[in-house]
């Protein structure tokens, strides 16, 4: 995990300035494809999944190690060519993977997060996951392990070709001519996040688009119809946390509703959206009929309170760089306090971007927490070793939070100091 951790302060920074280079290309192409509510929501989203990731947290049921040494019937030498079969063999099982999160109900909860945005940019691109806490995947690697691909190169491909799939989530690049053949391209992933009745589900691959033409899921994008992003019960909502749960929590209440024992069963392995019938007349769930007529999401957002979203979106930032420079002396317990103070301050800031009344307590409540810690530690988990009095920023930061926690909920009026978020 420490591994991964100082990874990311390498790797964050990179896709910061990504983003940052698209927004400027589409100010100054007058194109701006961004957006400052849902931009937070999208890179919070990010924030809350490495996080995840870096504290270890999730149940793998099988390692893909364990996998290798106890199935495979042969070696690969370490040359050229186990490398291309280990990008093969996990390229064919992202499609399957991603194909089973489209398809089945209860691993839909896992990705919805990452269609949720009604917006198609490179921060879209963030919004992954922290409900997928069932480790699967290697079981879709079990052809490399039956060849012998070591672990190590396992290891190394695998963020490689997470990593890959960022560059494409953009409306900036058109088609690319002769590569639409053989690698997802932006034009082919904007059809895969259109909710247009002839996109939705296709465009399953992940790098290449061979697995799409053979397995019957590929689409072209259609010069006559334009997408149309998001899902179909949308998200409604800012706060990444609550979208990651939101799927699960319908089917749970589904669950239980249904007076069929059979429906209570199979609702979880049913194809996504599947509701029983009873509980689908009693409780209907709106969905989006006209993707070309429905109404975005947006909250009464002031000046003040974009401007407050970016500063907490950067704070955070901050907090999550210090913490994997800091890591191993942190320590396992105080990663998991870290860790604890971070998701609560993204689930707080995000529920203040919503309006909801009760993020005032959210905020106020850690903000109190956080200068308590300081208080009686007399530091902020070792930053005062890097930065002389660094723990004087820090409880600046959590008075800022308290105070607009209020400001925000009590004093801005809305119906008098708002505009539409840009």
């Amino acid at each position: 995990m420490e591994t991964y951790a100082k990874a990311l302060l390498y790797a964050i920074p990179f896709f910061m300035l990504l983003l940052a280079a698209e927004i400027l290309y589409g100010y100054f192409v007058k194109n701006q494809k961004y957006k400052v509510m849902d931009t937070v929501s999208s890179i919070s989203s990010g924030f809350t999944n490495i996080l995840k990731d870096s504290l270890g947290l999730g149940i793998i049921l099988v390692t893909y190690p364990y996998l290798v040494d106890n199935l495979a019937l042969m070696e690969i030498e370490a040359n050229w060519l186990v490398w291309l079969v280990a990008f093969i063999a996990i390229d064919f099982a992202g499609y399957w993977n991603h194909r089973l999160s489209h398809k089945i109900n209860f691993f839909w909860n896992q990705h919805v997060i990452h269609h949720s945005s009604e917006e198609f940019n490179l921060a879209c691109a963030l919004r992954q996951s922290v409900s997928n806490l069932l480790g699967y995947f290697p079981f879709l690697l079990i052809p490399a392990a039956l060849v012998g691909v070591p672990n190590e190169v396992i290891a190394i491909l695998a963020p490689i070709h997470l990593f890959a799939q960022f560059w494409y989530h953009t409306q900036h690049i058109g088609k690319l001519g002769w590569l639409e053949y053989f690698i997802i391209t932006p034009s082919q992933h904007r059809v895969h996040h259109a909710i247009n009745p002839e996109y939705i589900d296709k465009n399953l691959g992940q790098i290449l688009s061979v697995w799409d033409r053979i397995f019957g899921t590929f689409q072209e994008e259609l010069d006559e119809v334009s997408p149309q992003y998001g899902v179909l019960k949308p998200a409604a909502t800012w706060n990444p946390v609550l979208i990651n749960f939101q799927h699960i929590w319908r089917l749970i209440k589904d669950a239980w509703r249904t007076n069929s024992f059979w429906d209570k069963i199979r609702i979880w392995f049913m194809p996504t959206g599947w509701r029983p019938a009873d509980v689908k007349e009693k409780y209907p769930i709106s969905i989006i009929e006209d993707v070309y007529q429905f109404e975005r999401y947006k909250t009464p957002s002031s000046k003040a309170l974009n401007g407050y979203s970016i500063f907490q979106l950067f704070a955070t930032l901050g907090f999550l760089l210090f913490m994997f420079y800091n890591y191993s002396n942190i320590g396992f317990d105080g990663l998991l306090i870290f860790g604890a103070f971070v998701f609560i301050g993204i689930y707080g800031y995000t529920t203040l971007m919503d309006r909801t009344n009760y993020a005032v307590w959210i905020e106020v409540c850690r903000g109190l927490a956080g200068l308590a810690l300081i208080f009686v530690t007399k530091d902020w988990f070792g930053i005062n070793d890097y930065i002389a009095s660094g723990s004087l920023f820090v409880i600046a930061y959590f008075v800022i939070t308290i105070c607009a926690g209020i400001y925000f909920t009590y004093f801005e009026k809305d119906e008098v100091n708002t505009q539409v978020a840009v």
